[in-house]
């Protein structure tokens, strides 16, 4: 076996290294605990509860699904599946919990059943409450657990008593408690209710697909299998209809009055104020923060935000300090501020990301000059210090006056989880997760006249001048999401791929975070044409820097945005890109769903020619370079219809092409270590003969 081979294995069996690091950080705010998630080695998917006693340093085990599953295997439920999916998570075992208000009482399911720790005395229950369990949640008081069962929002005493639903659903397209496929997918928001301080009641949502249109996802490696049908609001069509009430453990339902907008983003409770909530137009181009009166359901216009293109949804705001001061993410035209009690805190030129607690200060996560750089900041009396000290990308988990940092860096594989008291460190939580067999040499770029952000990977031990390279560009490329950041587990795969004889080159371009409002929005209504003139640029300047880059042998291959990427690549610019790899491409943007492609896009109706100039099928007749499209059959985000429609329009054309089609394989690439491997070593033995037959 040779050690690339070996490589990639360990990269499948380790869930690309990350098993074995802490999740789901949860600090007690008496400061004497930390409650988090983690599997037991770097090679064990199943995740148990795990406690820091931070006056011992001394970690322990609550709660080991092996020993409270010992008489049967794990089974997932279709909602519990629906949730990995949205989160990409692959992970087996405890893979979320909630906690009172004091991280005392930590509630979570498994196996589809309802299972309570108490932190302090380190008994774990299983509560007999109706199955199957979604979500639970413990009320902050720690008396009551909330969850979800067959679309029904039901309660039960801490103890196990008194189970009972507070809202049933009206029919099978309706729904309590469950956040929708575009608030999971899009939103970042995967819950559905949210509990009152004195843990007395909740707001709620309810769903109403029956509006959306039916889509079905069959499985033609199994032709007696009957099509999985999911609503799915594609672009232009009806979304699901959500609605917001305030439920009472005492029977009391107070329908929340928000009309006049399309999307609920976000809900906000605490006791710093009443309950918040942040909702969105269809266009997404208007966003009000308003306060709820739990008593009636009316609602109150707190703040209004407009913006010509769209308003943007930051996660951790809107949200109260403990003193009642309103916490926003604002977008001026150079930068995202933090304004709280409609003061701006930050400005040029940190670029604020997220907000992570809101407490006496406000604890947040921002970029400065550096976009690959993320640092964690704290916006207090005293104005904005920065917490975190390693060179690279960090997030906090807080409560009291205790934070866990995690950070991950350049120069060394994995994260550092370090815990501080009053911003001073006292310890760390272990990370087990093992070191990768590869080490990414990674040169950082600044690239052109934009300064695009750049990463370039050789074959270990190529000398410069020591030959010509074909070069493949690795990108993601769109908005949501960075390729390029300061964490050395970031470019794993791009050096494994630099490893098999190419110069990997991956860039960020306009439309992606870190960088401000403006550079987000140049790709308003051309994700196409701005999106590849960036690769472009990136390409040209970097082989101006380093001239063993190949011109003349230069492919491209990326997933979900990358493939679009891909495929628009060598069909519109053959002059410059020789063969690429599309996998899970997004081909026709009428397909894709509504709160992504409207926000890029607008309307189908508005702006059809705006997704004709996006869609790849019309270029269909231009092909003359090597293209492979690869698509998980079982994909239910970006569907297979993708793919099979510039198919179709391909050979319609007559250009030929390779279609790959994954049974069984949804918008996650393969995670199995033999289909893992081999999904890679295909890629590069295509990509290798392509490239090797450019004339």
């Amino acid at each position: 076996m040779t050690r690339e081979t070996s490589f990639l294995q360990m990269q499948a069996r380790t869930q690309r290294f990350t098993l074995g690091i802490p999740k789901e950080i949860k600090v007690a705010p008496d400061g004497t605990r930390v409650l988090f998630l983690r599997s037991p080695s770097g090679e064990e998917r199943r995740h148990s509860l795990w406690q820091l006693d931070l006056a011992t340093g001394k970690e322990s085990v609550l709660a080991d699904p092996a020993v409270l599953l010992a008489d049967g295997d794990e089974e997932l439920t279709a909602e519990e599946r629906a949730r990995r999916e949205r989160t990409r998570s692959q992970a087996s075992g405890i893979v979320g919990n909630a906690t009172d208000s004091e991280a005392r009482i930590v509630a979570f399911a498994l196996s589809g059943r309802l299972y309570v720790t108490d932190a302090l005395t380190g008994e774990t229950k299983l509560l007999e409450t109706a199955t199957p369990v979604y979500d639970p949640r413990p009320n902050p008081t720690g008396t009551h657990i909330a969850y979800v069962c067959e679309n029904a929002l039901r309660v039960v005493n801490v103890d196990g008593t008194g189970d009972r639903a507070l809202a049933e659903p009206e029919g099978e397209n309706r729904a309590y408690g469950l956040a929708e496929f575009i608030a999971a997918e899009e939103m970042n928001r995967s819950r559905g209710y949210w509990w009152s301080p004195d843990g007395q009641r909740l707001c709620v949502t309810h769903t109403d697909r029956s509006p959306v249109h039916l889509w079905h996802i069959s499985d033609p490696a199994n032709p007696a299998a009957e099509p999985h049908i999911v609503h799915y609001p594609a672009a232009g069509t009806p979304n699901v209809k959500v609605q917001l009430l305030v439920l009472g453990l005492d029977g009391s339902r107070v329908p929340v009055d928000w009309t006049g907008t399309e999307y609920l983003a976000n809900v906000h409770w605490s006791a710093g104020g009443p309950p918040l909530i942040s909702v969105f137009t269809r266009d997404q181009r208007t966003m009000q923060i308003r306060t709820v009166d739990p008593d009636t359901g009316e609602t109150e216009l707190l703040h209004e935000q407009t913006d010509p293109h769209w308003v943007d949804i930051v996660t951790g705001v809107p949200a109260w300090t403990s003193d009642g001061r309103l916490v926003r993410v604002v977008a001026g035209e150079h930068a995202y501020r933090l304004v709280v009690d409609g003061k701006q805190v930050t400005d040029l030129p940190l670029q604020v990301r997220s907000v992570l607690d809101t407490g006496d200060d406000v604890l947040f996560t921002a970029s400065a000059e550096d976009p690959t750089r993320v640092h964690v900041y704290r916006a207090g009396a005293d104005g904005v210090t920065q917490l975190s000290s390693v060179d690279g990308v960090s997030s906090a988990a807080r409560a009291g006056d205790i934070t866990v940092l995690t950070s991950w860096r350049m120069d060394v594989a994995g994260p550092d989880v370090a815990v501080l008291r009053k911003d001073e460190p006292i310890g760390k939580v272990d990370s087990l997760a093992l070191a990768p067999t590869l080490e990414p040499t990674v040169i950082e770029l600044t690239l052109g006249e934009r300064k695009l952000r750049g990463a370039l990977m050789f074959p270990a031990g190529h000398e410069p001048g020591s030959g010509k390279l074909p070069v493949l560009l690795d990108p993601y490329g769109g908005p949501h999401a960075q390729r390029v950041l300061a964490s050395r587990n970031a470019y794993l795969t791009s050096q494994w791929l630099a490893d098999q004889g190419f110069a990997v080159l991956v860039v960020d371009g306009r439309g992606t975070p870190g960088r401000g409002p403006a550079w987000e929005r140049e790709i308003a209504f051309d994700l196409a044409d701005v999106t590849l003139i960036d690769q472009i640029d990136g390409l040209h300047a970097a082989a101006a820097l380093y001239p063993d880059l190949d011109l003349s042998r230069v492919g491209i291959r990326g997933w979900s945005y990358g493939g679009y990427l891909a495929a628009l690549a060598v069909l519109r610019r053959p002059d410059v890109f020789h063969a690429a790899i599309a996998g899970a491409p997004v081909t026709d943007w009428t397909l894709y769903d509504t709160f992504y492609t409207e926000r890029y896009l607008g309307h189908p109706e508005t702006h059809p020619e705006v997704y004709e100039r996006n869609a790849l099928p019309p270029d269909a007749p231009n092909l003359e370079r090597p293209l492979m499209l690869i698509h998980g059959m079982a994909d239910d985000n970006v569907v297979l219809a993708h793919s099979l429609r510039l198919s179709s329009a391909l050979v319609a054309a007559g250009r030929p092409h390779t279609l790959l089609p994954l049974p069984n394989v949804s918008h996650m690439t393969p995670q199995d270590e033999s289909t893992a491997e081999n999904f890679l070593l295909l890629q590069t033995t295509w990509l290798h003969d392509a490239l090797g037959k450019v004339r």
